[in-house]
C-alpha cells in the first residue's frame, strides 16, 4: 500500500532508533506528516532479540498495535553493537534531517553515535532524544518507563478514587506524551534550521512532558499549600460534570456552566434548581457536589442511554456516551470525518485504526504505507537509494550479521 506523498513533510527524511512506545509513536507522528521514516531494527528473529518489541506487542488474539506505530515507514535491519552497524548508522544519519533514538542516556555515545560527532556530518540534523529524565540532571542515567514518568510528573497520584491506590490511565500516556512533545520540537527546531542552517538536540523527557499537562497544580501548591488529590470521576469543585447511571449503562454529563446548567433543569423538569441557592452558582454547586450528583443520578437513572442524549442534544447540554471500539466503527460522525480508517493488509485483508490527526486543509497527512512485515524488508531499496550499497555489499552485510 503506497500513496502519493502529500503531507507537510513530504521531503524530509526520519532515521527512527527508537524502540517500544515514545520513540516508535514521535516517528509515526512524523511518517503520518509526510515524512520518510526509516526505522532501524536490530537484525534476528522477532520475539529473540531481533525488531522492535513492539512488534509482538498487543491484547486480544492478534498483536496489531505494531500496525499502527509502525506505519508509514520503511523497515531495515542494522546491529548497532557492531562497529560496521554504527558505521552503517552514521552513513543513514547523514543524509537525513531528523534523528529519533529512546534509548538510556549515554547509549549513543557508547556506540559512537554522539551529538557532536552527528553534527559533524550532518549540521542541520535535529536529534529528538526521548528519554526518562532527561539527557541531563542526577536522574539522567536512570532507566525509566512511561509509567515512571506519569508517577515523577504528578499524574499517577491524581488519578482513581480516594479510598484505594492511584490508578493507571488504560493507555500509556506518558511514553505518548513525550513523544509528542519530541514531535513538536523537531517540528520548532525545523523552522530554525530553516532560517540558519543549523540542527539542534530536542531533549524530551518522560517526566517533564507529564508535568505539561498537569495544569496549576504546582502554583496552587506554592501560592496556598492546595494539594490535589485523587477524586474519582469528579473534579472537586466543578459540578455538575460527572458520569451518571442510566438504565442501560453509563452517561457523561458536562454542565458546569451556570446556562448550561440552567438547560440542564429545564431537560429534567426541575427548572427551579437553577435558581436554588444550593446550585444557583459555580461556587455553590461545587460547595454540593455529591447532592448535587446524587439528585442527578436519581434522574438519570429512569433513562436509557438513547432517551438520555436525545434530551441533552435538544437541551443544548455537552454531554455524550463512553465509546468503545463498537460505537466508534458505527458512529456516523466518526464515518463522516473518517476518523477511523482501513488500511489493506495481507493477513488481515483490512485493518481497522485510528487516522491522521490533526488534519490540514491544504496539504493534509496520510497513511500511505502499512507497517512492516519483516525485519530489515526494505534494506535493498534504503541502503542502495541513500548508500549506493550493491548487492554484493549487502549480501557481505547480511553475511556478517550486520544488518
Amino acid at each position: 500500500m503506497t500513496s502519493a506523498v502529500t503531507g507537510p513533510l513530504a521531503g524530509i527524511t526520519v532515521v527512527e532508533m527508537g524502540q517500544l512506545i515514545a520513540g516508535p509513536f514521535c516517528g509515526q507522528l512524523l511518517g503520518d506528516m509526510g515524512a520518510d521514516v526509516i526505522k532501524l531494527e536490530p537484525p534476528g528473529e522477532i520475539g529473540k532479540g531481533g525488531g522492535d518489541p513492539m512488534r509482538v506487542w498487543g491484547r486480544g488474539d492478534y498483536p496489531l498495535w505494531w500496525e499502527v506505530v509502525a506505519r508509514n515507514k520503511r523497515a531495515v535491519s542494522c546491529n548497532l553493537r557492531l562497529p560496521q552497524g554504527q558505521q552503517l548508522a552514521r552513513d543513514l544519519i547523514a543524509r537525513a534531517d531528523i534523528l529519533i533514538e529512546n534509548f538510556r542516556p549515554g547509549t549513543l555515545e557508547k556506540w559512537g553515535l554522539a551529538p557532536e560527532t552527528l553534527h559533524a556530518l550532518n549540521p542541520g540534523l535535529i536529534i529528538v532524544r526521548v528519554s526518562g529524565y532527561g539527557q541531563s540532571g542526577p536522574y539522567a542515567a536512570r532507566a525509566g518507563f512511561g509509567g515512571i514518568g506519569e508517577a515523577m510528573g504528578g499524574w499517577r497520584a491524581i488519578v482513581g478514587d480516594p479510598d484505594r491506590p492511584p490508578s493507571r490511565m488504560g493507555v500509556s500516556i506518558g511514553d505518548t506524551l513525550a513523544a509528542t512533545y519530541g514531535a513538536l520540537g523537531a517540528l520548532a527546531a525545523l523552522n530554525h534550521r530553516h532560517a540558519t542552517g543549523q540542527g539542534q538536540i530536542v531533549d524530551s523527557a518522560l517526566y517533564e512532558a507529564v508535568l505539561q499537562v498537569m495544569e496549576s497544580q504546582v502554583p496552587e501548591y506554592v501560592a496556598s499549600g492546595y494539594v490535589r488529590e485523587r477524586s474519582g470521576s469528579v473534579l472537586p469543585g466543578i459540578a455538575p460534570s460527572n458520569v451518571y447511571p442510566c438504565s442501560d449503562g453509563e452517561y457523561l454529563i458536562g454542565a458546569n456552566q451556570d446556562t448550561v446548567f440552567s438547560r440542564l433543569c429545564t431537560a429534567m423538569g426541575r427548572p427551579e434548581l437553577a435558581s436554588d441557592p444550593r446550585y444557583a452558582t459555580h461556587v455553590a454547586r461545587g460547595r454540593h457536589q455529591d447532592e448535587l450528583d446524587a439528585l442527578i443520578g436519581a434522574w438519570t437513572r429512569t433513562l436509557t442511554i438513547a432517551e438520555l442524549e436525545e434530551r441533552m442534544i435538544a437541551a443544548g447540554v455537552p454531554a455524550g456516551k463512553l465509546f468503545r471500539p463498537a460505537d466508534m466503527l458505527a458512529d456516523p460522525h466518526f464515518q463522516a470525518r473518517e476518523a477511523i480508517i482501513g488500511v489493506p493488509h495481507p493477513r488481515w485483508g483490512e485493518v481497522k485504526m485510528q487516522n491522521v490527526f490533526p488534519k490540514l486543509s491544504a496539504t493534509p497527512g496520510s497513511v500511505r504505507r502499512r507497517a512492516p512485515e519483516t525485519i530489515g524488508q526494505d534494506n535493498d531499496a534504503v541502503y542502495g537509494e541513500l548508500l549506493g550499497l550493491d548487492a554484493a555489499a549487502l549480501a557481505d552485510l547480511r553475511q556478517r550479521g550486520i544488518i
